[in-house]
This record gives structure tokens, C-alpha cells and sequence, in this order.
């Protein structure tokens, strides 16, 4: 397959346009001073993941990703910000640049050990046109039939760490400790 015929299809185009968008996103997740923002750079870049399992028929997979991830985890993210009143910007918090180069080069390597692994494994091998994925309701039946007493359990367990950390993380300040903080 030529780079004409990649041209042609138009859905190449749409990919294009939304990994270039994931990808920027996933950068300034790591890149921002501020940490509110960086919540919101990441849930571009898992919209921009949930569009792309949509463009390879896998609507359920996108779903899962939009509730789970973008709708509950980077709520308690935020959620966890506010509660334990973190430091969000650049003011607030010292950033240890003495780490950052590491950091690039391990990223770098892994980047390079999964990029050949994917290659030597797959190749040139192209995939047919998607036409249909997993019907919905053979996953529902799995999640709902079998695992359905382990899926309400890890749901219960989940409910009991956020009432506990909201409990740890939200205890009332004496007013020197107030105080203290506020000078800070």
C-alpha cells in the first residue's frame, strides 16, 4: 500500500487528524505546570483515544473508556484536588528539574523497545475493514452473567476508598494550622 492509496481513503484523514490531537494532548499532560490542567489535557487525550477505538468498530470499548475514565476517574482526580487542596501551578510547587532528562531517555527507550517489538511481531501486515465488532450484548451477558457478583464487589470497594479518602483528606484545620498553611 502506497502513500496514494493511503490518500484516497478518507478515513486515513480522520485518523490522522485525531492521533496528531491524542498525541499533542498526551504531551501537555506530562508538560503542564499545572495540574488542573493537566486533568483536562488528559481527558482530551482519552476522548481522542475513545474516537479512535470508534473509528475501529469498537463501540463498546469507547463507551467504557468515556464512562470509566473521563467520566469517573478524572472526576476523582479533580475531585481529590480540590478535597486535599493540593498545589495546582507553578507557584505553588517546586519542580525537580534535575530529573526531567532521565525521565526523557527512559521514556525515549521504552518508546523505541515497544515500537520494535510491535514491528518485528506484526510487520507489514494490514487489517481488513472492520465492518462490525462484538455485539454489545454478548459483552453485557459476560460482564452481567458471570462477573456479576465481582464487578458489584470491586463497585463497593471503590465507594469505601473514595468515602475514606475524602474522610482522611478533609479534616477540619485549627485555626494556627490555618494559619500556618496560608503563609506558606
Amino acid at each position: 500500500m502506497g502513500f496514494e492509496d493511503w490518500a484516497a481513503e478518507p478515513l486515513n484523514w480522520v485518523f490522522l487528524a485525531v492521533a496528531l490531537a491524542t498525541t499533542i494532548s498526551g504531551l501537555r499532560v506530562v508538560t503542564s505546570p499545572n495540574v488542573v490542567h493537566a486533568a483536562l489535557f488528559l481527558v482530551a487525550a482519552l476522548a481522542g483515544t475513545a474516537a479512535i477505538f470508534l473509528l475501529l468498530a469498537a463501540e463498546f470499548l469507547a463507551w467504557v473508556l468515556v464512562l470509566v475514565y473521563i467520566g469517573a476517574v478524572i472526576v476523582l482526580f479533580l475531585f481529590g484536588i480540590m478535597i486535599t487542596r493540593a498545589p495546582t501551578g507553578r507557584d505553588e510547587a517546586e519542580v525537580d528539574h534535575q530529573r526531567r532528562l532521565p525521565a526523557v531517555l527512559v521514556s525515549a527507550a521504552l518508546f523505541a523497545l515497544l515500537s520494535w517489538g510491535l514491528l518485528s511481531q506484526w510487520g507489514d501486515t494490514t487489517l481488513d475493514r472492520v465492518t462490525a465488532g462484538t455485539p454489545t450484548s454478548v459483552l453485557a451477558e459476560g460482564l452481567l452473567g458471570r462477573f456479576v457478583f465481582p464487578f458489584e464487589v470491586v463497585g463497593f470497594v471503590l465507594l469505601a476508598a473514595l468515602v475514606g479518602g475524602i474522610t482522611i483528606a478533609r479534616r477540619d484545620l485549627s485555626p494556627a494550622e490555618e494559619k500556618e498553611r496560608e503563609s506558606r
